[in-house]
């Protein structure tokens, strides 16, 4: 069913068309045999790049589209209502390329981000690692200055394009310090010692490539490291905002998804001489099903306008990924349910809808550690404030 959108221009407009356009005639034909034979889809990243869907919230200078936050978001969400395992790989593309744009110096950036801003190269981010998800700053992969280099050594689990991706934006430790020991390495692929673990076997998004990346004695010029030694942590916590928001996108569009096929179905089938939406148990679950979304959505975008007038969002980035997740959750299950025995059977999608909702509940920080981030600042108590957006 069409999604009634704000948009603040006619680019934006033209853009989500452009979106809804490339999700109708590039993802719908491939998704269901990518998924099934878990097969990475390199090709629709080059697509989406040469169309300007990876470079929405960038400076035009790199190629850009400096796109706020509103709309970079909606354009996520109308890819992962069609496939959402390809909006999770923007939206982490995205946050590979987060501390060149924002603390890379003018050399960098013009070297490195105009062909990942393409989709020519594609980015992967390197956080998490076995014995450190969570907590991000208990890592011990390392990275010790030789000369005019860096030698990385250890591991980063649970790489999304992991094996595939061009760069890798990898957080090391360079000194003890726990909170200010960490630096921000943009490490090519191909580089000596660098190499991907057989990926994972999923239970969903099957087609976006998880792995382990193993960096033994990777040597990486100095001048690839961005920032300052130990502002690594600062600029992976941020990137985290900006993706948690991307998951809070992909996850509405995912329940938008099955909400449309939920919908569709109950129009269709018939019990009692009457279609199924008729009956008032199911159209209640339809109904619930529906204001899930667009609660949903309501909380992502409300974080969005705060990052877009540049006021601090990380409490409400992890409000809107911790609802938007759990309410795939539901909708996806509910989706299954209004199918019956067809929900629980390849021959429709909704049974993939909810196993790849799962992992939303998981990623870029569980939901235990979303409530965490919200009570800590409740705890701190800050006053609320007013900011005037426009004329």
């Amino acid at each position: 069913m069409p999604v009634r959108r704000l948009v603040p221009t006619q680019e934006a407009a033209d853009l989500l068309d452009l979106t809804r356009e490339l999700a109708r005639e590039e993802l719908a034909p491939r998704v269901v045999a990518a998924e099934a034979e878990a097969c990475f889809p390199r090709e629709v990243f080059r697509t989406l790049g040469r169309a300007g869907l990876l470079s929405l919230p960038y400076p035009e200078e790199f190629g850009g589209g400096a796109q706020p936050a509103v709309v970079h978001l909606q354009v996520l969400e109308e890819l992962a209502a069609v496939w959402a395992g390809v909006a999770v790989g923007v939206s982490v593309h995205g946050m590979s390329c987060w501390a060149l744009a924002t603390a890379g110096t003018p050399d960098q950036q013009a070297a490195l981000l105009p062909e990942l801003l393409s989709g020519e190269l594609l980015g992967a981010y390197c956080l998490s690692e076995p014995h450190a998800g969570s907590d991000a700053a208990a890592m011990r992969t390392r990275a010790v200055r030789d000369g005019g280099e860096y030698v990385l050594a250890g591991e980063k689990a649970w790489t999304t394009h992991g094996g595939h991706a061009d760069s890798y934006t990898v957080m090391a430790r360079t000194s003890p310090d726990r909170s200010r020991g960490v630096s921000c390495f943009v490490v090519p692929a191909g580089s000596a010692g660098l190499t991907a673990d057989r990926p994972e076997s999923k239970m969903g998004l099957t087609a976006s490539t998880t792995a382990t990346m193993r960096f033994a004695g990777v040597r990486v010029a100095a001048d690839r490291r961005v920032g300052a030694e130990g502002d690594g942590l600062p600029l992976a916590l941020a990137a985290l905002d900006a993706g948690r928001l991307g998951i809070a996108a992909v996850a509405t569009g995912l329940a938008q998804g099955a909400l449309d096929d939920a919908v569709a179905y109950a129009r269709e089938r018939e019990a009692f001489g009457v279609p199924v939406i008729e009956h008032q148990g199911l159209a209640f679950l339809l109904a619930d099903m529906a204001a899930a979304v667009e609660t949903a959505r309501a909380t992502y975008l409300s974080a969005a306008r705060l990052k877009d007038a540049g006021q601090p969002y990380g409490q409400q980035a992890a409000i809107a990924k911790l609802v938007a997740t759990d309410n795939a959750m539901r909708v996806t299950t509910d989706a299954v349910q209004v199918l019956g025995g067809y929900g629980y059977t390849s021959a429709y999608p909704v049974e993939r809808y909810m196993r790849e909702a799962k992992v939303m509940q998981i990623f870029e920080g569980t939901n235990q550690i979303q409530r965490m981030v919200i009570s800590r600042e409740l705890a701190r108590g800050g006053r609320p404030t007013t900011t005037v957006t426009g004329a």
